[in-house]
């Protein structure tokens, strides 16, 4: 991994296989407690791989806010991770996804009726953990999960939009992606006992993080390959307006302009090599590199800001992971 040494690789690892015994546990119990079918549903998904970016964020958010006691934390890691799962869950169905992480995704295996009810199964999951803690972190998750909600709506409404705006987009990322990392990084600070000035500055890394690991997924959809864990060009045939297309929409004139134009609105495979000389042409794709540079400069900012020490040290070197993913 670029960006962290051998020992924080090791932390990372440790981190992990403790968000997977919790989740682990978690569905163990609900198995016990007669919970049948839907659980075995959504430990198909939910153990099914994944960095468990999220939790872990967290986890070491927590740790470089201060906090001395992971018990106390560890139910909103993995309340963060249930919904997340969820999310992917219902995502899958709306873009009637074929795979996830290398294995038929869930409304194809069961079928969409016991799906969605899986999906709602991890989201009532998610809130019972998160719903022990304070007031202001429930709200704080509940406020994330409407902006979900919202933002999902939102790229609905641009599927095939050729007139999709950087704004757009950025609205939508801010809820969709972003807005769960500055959720968890802020409570986790919170719990942690941060002022809600110093757990601001952690929703600011989160945000900032977030929007830099969308940018690099956009990027990945075009550059991406079976061998780096993602197909190349799912996006675009999904007719989702990522960044890189919406720059070359806008920057793109004359014959490059129309003939994008007709690639988005019936994209084939036989036809990819127009689509990237297009992309190059237009530097859209270093452009949008250059975002996820600017991104992460300021998350790294806002953490120097936060918090101190071997976590946060450990969330910079993080941030380097995320950049070189599409170098």
């Amino acid at each position: 991994m670029t960006g962290l040494t051998s020992s924080q690789v090791e932390r990372l690892s440790a981190l992990k296989d403790e968000v997977d015994a919790g989740l682990d546990a978690l569905l163990d119990d609900a198995e016990a407690a007669g919970g049948g079918q839907v659980v075995a549903m959504a430990r198909h998904v939910l153990m099914s791989g994944g960095k468990r970016l999220r939790p872990v964020l967290f986890m070491l958010s927590y740790d470089a806010a201060g906090g001395v006691d992971r018990d106390y934390v560890m139910p909103l890691a993995l309340a963060f991770e249930l919904i997340h799962t969820a999310t992917l869950v219902h995502d899958d169905m709306n873009d009637d996804a074929d795979e996830r992480r290398g294995r038929q995704t869930l409304h194809l295996e069961a079928g969409p009726e016991k799906a969605l009810i899986a999906g709602d199964w991890l989201f009532v999951q998610g809130f019972g953990l998160g719903g022990r803690y304070p007031e202001r972190v429930v709200r704080l998750m509940a406020d994330c999960c409407a902006d979900i909600a919202v933002s999902e709506f939102k790229q609905l409404d641009h599927i095939d939009d050729l007139t999709t705006s950087p704004e757009d987009y950025l609205d939508i990322v801010r809820g969709k992606t972003a807005g769960p990392f500055a959720a968890g990084c802020q409570s986790a600070a919170l719990l942690a006992g941060c002022t809600e000035e110093q757990a601001r500055n952690f929703r600011v890394f989160g945000e900032e993080l977030g929007i830099a690991f969308q940018l690099v997924d956009d990027l990945l959809d075009l550059r991406g390959s079976p061998d780096m864990g993602k197909p190349r060009g799912v996006d675009v045939e999904e007719g989702k307006m990522t960044l890189p297309l919406i720059h070359a929409l806008t920057l793109s004139h004359g014959s490059d302009r129309a003939t994008l134009a007709d690639l988005l609105a019936s994209f084939t495979e036989d036809r990819w090599d127009e689509l990237m000389a297009i992309l190059e042409r237009s530097d859209s794709l270093h452009y949008v590199e250059l975002l996820v540079d600017l991104h992460l400069e300021r998350a790294g900012q806002a953490l120097r800001a936060a918090g101190s020490g071997a976590a946060a040290d450990l969330m910079v070197g993080m941030l380097a992971e995320i950049g070189s993913r599409t170098r």
